[in-house]
C-alpha cells in the first residue's frame, strides 16, 4: 500500500538488495520504466539513484511505459536485469516493484529467491563502484520492429473494420493507436479511457466485465468486426468487448489465439494455469498438441518458455492465465496486452470473422461449451485461511454436482461431474479469496458460482 509500506525507504532497500543482485551476476545495466500510479516518477527517481550509485548504468524511460516494453528493452539492450514499477491490475492505492530477467520475462522463482535473501541481510553495495549515468529510454521503435515481423502485414492492411483501444487511465495508453500509425494500416481507429490518471477513471485497472462498464455501452451500438482491446494498469493483460457490447472473456482469447497460431502452421507445447477453462484442454486434445498445467502466477509460463528457448523439443507455441495475461512463440517470454490485441486483430483480419464467431468454431471443433464465472471475496481479520481451505477441500458434492477430484496444485480446484470445476484460490497481493467455476450452461455456471459463494460467505468472507 502506497505510503504504508509502499514507501521511499522500503524501494531503496529493495532496490539496493537487486542492484547488488545484478552486480554480482556480472551486470552493468538495467532497465526503469514505472506506470501511471500515484508518485511513480519518485519512486523512480529513488531506484535510479539506488541503482547507480551501485554502479549500473540505468535506462529509463522518461514517461509511463507497458511492462512489455520494458521486458523487450532487458532483452533488446543485452540488460542484466530490469524494473517495472507497478502495481499492475491492482486499486490505485497499491503499488509494486517487478523484477525482470536478462531473458526479457518476469523473474524465475530461483532469482527473486536469491534478491529476498539478501534483501534479508539488509546488503549494502560497497568498495570501489565505477561512474554509472542514466541513459534516456525510447524503445518504441526498435519494440514494432519486433511486432513487424510477428505480425501478417498484408491481411492486417486488409482490415477495413474499427478498433477501440481502452486503456483504463495505465500504461498501455497511445501503443496501439501508434502501432497503427507506424505499421500504416488503414483502420479506423477510437481511444477510451485514455488519459492517463493514478485513479484508473474510478476502477481497479483489470480488465473484466465489472470494470469495463464506459467500454461495453460505447460498444453496444457497434456490429460486425469491431471491438475494443482493453489493457490493465501496465499493459501486460488483455481484455476484450466485441460489438454489442459482450465482454470477450480472457478463456475465450486465449482459445482464439491458439487457433489462430496453429492455423498460422506454428507449434510447440500449450501451457496454462490451473484456473484456465477446460476448452483449452480439449481444444489441445483435437490439435495434438502438448498441454502443460502450472499453479497461477506468469513466473511458471515464463519457465516453461525458457525451458523451450534450452531445448527446442520443448518450445512453447502460447501460455496463458485465467487474468488475462499471454504469451506466444516468437516473441518475449512475458505478457503483451498491446501485441495480444494487435493479433487479435489479425486473426479477424486473416478469417474475416468476428471474435465470436472465431470462438463458435473452438466450441463446435472441441464440442465444448464455455461458461466461466468468478467472485472475489474479501478476507476479515483473523480469519483462518487453513479453516477455509479445509472445509472446501472435505466436500463431496456441490450444487448437484460430484467432486470427482481434487487438484491442490494451487488453492483447491474440485473436478466436478457434468465438465464442471470450482475452485478457491487465496490471492498472493490482496486479503481476498478467489471463486472460479466453469460450467457446460449459462444456469449451471451462475448456480455454481452461487452455491461456491454462499459457502465461503457462510464462514465470514465477505464479497469484495
Amino acid at each position: 500500500m502506497i505510503a504504508d509500506n509502499f514507501t521511499y525507504a522500503n524501494v531503496a532497500r529493495v532496490a539496493t538488495a537487486h542492484a547488488v543482485y545484478l552486480v554480482s551476476q556480472g551486470g552493468q545495466d538495467v532497465v526503469l520504466g514505472h506506470d501511471t500510479r500515484f508518485q511513480s516518477e519518485g519512486f523512480a527517481d529513488v531506484i535510479e539513484q539506488t541503482m547507480k550509485a551501485s554502479g549500473l548504468r540505468v535506462h529509463r524511460a522518461p514517461t509511463f511505459i507497458p511492462t512489455p516494453a520494458v521486458s523487450f528493452a532487458v532483452r533488446f539492450l543485452g540488460a542484466a536485469g530490469g524494473v517495472m514499477l507497478t502495481a499492475s491490475h491492482n486499486p490505485p492505492e497499491y503499488h509494486g516493484y517487478k523484477l525482470k530477467g536478462p531473458y526479457g520475462g518476469s523473474a524465475t522463482p530461483s532469482i527473486v529467491a536469491e534478491v529476498e535473501a539478501l534483501l534479508a541481510r539488509d546488503v549494502t553495495s560497497s568498495g570501489p563502484l565505477p561512474p554509472a549515468e542514466t541513459v534516456g529510454l525510447d524503445i518504441q521503435p526498435d519494440y514494432f520492429a519486433a511486432l513487424d515481423l510477428l505480425l501478417d502485414q498484408e491481411s492486417l492492411r486488409g482490415y477495413r473494420g474499427k478498433l477501440f483501444h481502452d486503456a483504463m487511465g495505465g500504461a498501455g495508453a497511445g501503443w496501439i493507436e501508434a502501432y497503427l500509425r507506424h505499421a500504416g494500416l488503414p483502420v479506423t481507429f477510437e481511444a477510451i479511457r485514455s488519459r492517463p490518471t493514478p485513479m484508473f477513471y474510478g476502477v481497479n485497472p483489470e480488465p473484466i466485465a465489472q470494470n469495463l462498464g464506459v467500454t461495453v455501452d460505447r460498444l453496444k451500438g457497434e456490429t460486425g468486426q469491431t471491438f475494443a482491446v482493453v489493457t490493465d494498469g501496465d499493459a501486460d493483460r488483455v481484455g476484450v468487448v466485441v460489438a454489442g457490447g459482450a465482454v470477450f472473456n480472457s478463456h475465450q482469447i486465449f482459445a482464439v489465439l491458439l487457433h489462430h497460431l496453429h492455423r498460422k502452421g506454428l507449434r510447440g507445447r500449450v501451457v496454462k494455469t490451473v484456473s484456465g477453462s477446460g476448452i483449452i484442454d480439449r481444444l489441445c486434445e483435437v490439435l495434438g498438441l502438448s498441454l502443460l498445467e502450472t499453479p497461477v502466477g506468469f513466473k511458471y509460463i515464463t519457465d516453461a518458455f525458457l525451458e523451450g528457448e534450452a531445448d527446442p523439443s520443448l518450445a512453447v507455441l502460447i501460455g496463458g492465465e485465467e487474468s488475462g495475461g499471454l504469451a506466444s512463440r516468437g516473441h518475449i517470454p512475458e505478457r503483451d496486452g498491446i501485441f495480444n490485441g494487435l493479433l487479435l486483430l489479425e486473426a479477424v483480419a486473416v478469417s474475416g470473422k468476428s471474435l465470436l464467431e472465431l470462438f463458435a468454431e473452438v466450441e463446435e471443433l472441441t464440442n465444448f461449451r464455455h461458461f466461466y464465472g468468478r467472485n472475489d471475496l474479501r478476507l476479515q481479520t483473523g480469519q483462518s485461511r487453513e479453516t477455509l481451505r479445509a472445509l472446501v477441500g472435505s466436500l463431496t458434492h456441490l450444487a448437484g454436482h460430484q467432486v470427482e477430484g481434487v487438484n491442490d496444485k494451487d488453492g483447491v480446484k474440485l473436478v466436478l461431474s457434468g465438465g464442471a470445476f470450482a475452485m478457491f484460490r487465496f490471492s498472493g497481493t490482496e486479503p481476498l479469496v478467489r471463486v472460479y467455476v466453469e460450467a457446460q450452461s449459462a444456469s449451471e455456471q451462475q448456480r455454481l458460482l452461487g452455491a461456491a459463494t454462499a459457502l465461503l460467505s457462510s464462514t465470514s468472507a465477505h464479497p469484495s
